[in-house]
This record gives structure tokens, C-alpha cells and sequence, in this order.
């Protein structure tokens, strides 16, 4: 079975796209874009700099366009039995799957994208990647802290990333590599995405999506806080506002989708990340079902 995995926000670079202008259907999705936009988000994707990329109203929207422009570029060979996004992916992989329309969803993402900077504006907050600890370590040390600090990115085992206040990642990480974590990197990010710090986000998002029509999509999406496999409009509703200050359950997502017969897991966008955090997982399946015993 056939799963399409869409990437998030990091995945962006200069040229991104560039090669499916050339094509009429990506030609009239990008100018259609341009116009929804207000500038010309194409022009930064193909020849912008690295600055400019990085602007969060650029970013996200770019991110969104290169994965479901080359989606749809696909044509009949886009014929998915599962889709997954992973945080803004959600987003692309629910266009990609015919449940939101290609111009509310670039609504969405642009309108998620503004909240979120405003909540980053109001508490200075950020994140940090935890290497070679064990996810309930990581939980449980996050939760004694006094502070702001969460378990916000399940990317795949061993690879978890916090989220909260400076202050609650900085007390975070020494307490974390103290516990044994072979790193604890805090990201260049504007704020703590998928933590409580991002409540004002999801309360300014909730309108958009609740006044958004959302389909029962071609095939079952796994969505980034309940990695079960949903095609109830009204569920995805509920997860998409859920997921600004929930955690993205990627590990348990790919673990779910290999459990329900996935076999051939293609990326849609930019970068190949989600294929390396894939390989990362299956591995991890495959080593815990050698060792139990039969």
C-alpha cells in the first residue's frame, strides 16, 4: 500500500518548485497563489535567498505550495491508500487527498502561519532537539520542570523535540543531558510550536477551520495527534485545531501506517526528511518484533 508523507516547516530552499512552473497546471496553481497572497510568493521560492525563505509568512505557504503543486502535478499516478503531513504537511497532504480545496487551504496555512508569529511575538519561547533518550525520560523529566516545557515533536525513536518557555528548554536540556541524552540542541525557531505556549494561535485558527468545508478525503489521512486513520470532516476538524499546541505523534504515525499495510512510502514536497525519520521507525518496529519471543 501506497503512503504519501508531506513535509513541514525546515523543508524549504531556495529553488523550491522552480522546475514544476514549467508545467500548465503548476503555472496556473502558482500565479492562482500569487494572487490569494498579495506578492509574488513564486518568484521568492525560485530565486529568493535563504532570508528570505525563512520569513515566516513566506515559509509556511511555500512549504504547503511545493508539496501540493507537485501532487497535483502527479496527475493519475497520485493514488494514495494513506496520507500523512507532518505539522504544516497535515495541511498539503488533506489538499493532496481532495478533503480541503487548493485555495482554502492556502487560506489556512496563511492565516496558521500569521497566528502562530503572533503568538510567538507575545512570550519569547522556542525548542530544542533531544537526541538518544527514551521518550518517557524525556516526558517525565519535562514534567517535573517548573516552567513551560513539553514533549512536542515524536519524530522517530531516540529524536524527540521539546517546546516551551527559554527558560523551561534551557533548565530542560541541562536536566536532559544529564539524564544521558547524547544531545540536546536548541533549533533556530521564533517560538514553542505544538506546546501550550501556541493557545492563542489555536484560538484565532479555530474560527477559520470550523468555517472551512472539509470532504471526507480520497483515502484514510493519519493526523499528528491521533495517528489513527480518519476520514470523518469533522474529526479532521477537531485534530487540525488541536494540533497548534499538541504534540506531532510521528513515530506513532508511521508505526500506525506500517501496522495497517503500508509498504512504499513516497515524500511529497521538499527535502526528504520524512524518508529518513520513516527508515528510522521501521528499523526500530522491525528490531522490537525480532526480539519477542514466539
Amino acid at each position: 500500500m501506497k503512503a504519501y508523507l508531506f513535509p513541514g516547516q525546515g523543508a524549504q530552499f531556495s529553488g523550491m518548485g522552480k522546475e514544476l512552473y514549467e508545467s500548465e497546471i503548476a503555472r496556473e496553481l502558482f500565479e492562482k497563489a500569487n494572487d490569494i497572497i498579495g506578492f509574488r510568493i513564486s518568484d521568492i521560492m525560485f530565486s529568493g535567498t535563504e532570508e528570505e525563505l525563512k520569513q515566516t509568512k513566506v515559509t509556511q505557504p511555500a512549504v504547503f505550495l511545493h508539496s501540493v503543486i507537485l501532487a497535483k502535478s502527479l496527475g493519475n499516478d497520485f493514488k494514495p491508500d494513506m496520507v500523512a503531513g507532518h505539522s504544516l504537511g497535515e495541511f498539503s497532504a488533506l489538499v493532496a487527498a481532495s478533503a480541503i480545496s487548493f485555495e482554502d487551504g492556502l487560506k489556512l496555512v496563511i492565516a496558521r502561519a500569521n497566528a502562530m508569529q503572533k503568538a510567538c511575538e507575545l512570550q519569547p519561547s522556542t525548542m530544542a532537539a533531544i537526541l538518544g533518550l527514551a521518550d518517557d525520560v524525556v516526558e517525565k523529566i519535562c514534567e517535573e520542570i517548573d516552567e513551560v516545557v513539553v514533549a512536542a515533536n515524536y519524530n522517530c525513536p531516540g529524536q524527540l523535540v521539546i517546546s516551551g518557555s527559554i527558560a523551561g528548554v534551557d533548565i530542560a536540556c541541562a536536566k536532559l543531558t544529564e539524564a544521558g541524552a547524547k544531545r540536546a540542541l536548541k533549533l533556530n525557531v521564533g517560538g514553542a510550536f505544538h506546546s501550550p505556549l501556541m493557545e492563542p494561535a489555536r484560538i484565532e485558527l479555530k474560527d477559520a477551520i470550523e468555517n472551512t468545508t472539509i470532504l471526507p478525503p480520497v483515502c484514510p489521512i493519519y493526523q499528528n495527534v491521533d495517528p489513527i486513520p480518519q476520514t470523518d470532516p469533522e474529526k479532521i476538524k477537531f485534530n487540525l485545531i488541536t494540533q497548534l499546541t499538541g504534540a506531532v505523534r510521528w513515530t506513532q504515525t508511521v508505526e500506525r501506517m506500517l501496522a495497517d499495510g503500508a509498504d512504499e512510502f513516497i515524500e511529497v514536497g521538499p527535502g526528504n526528511v520524512l524518508q529518513g525519520l520513516v527508515k528510522k521507525v521501521n528499523r526500530a518496529v522491525q528490531t522490537s518484533s525480532a526480539a519477542v519471543p514466539v
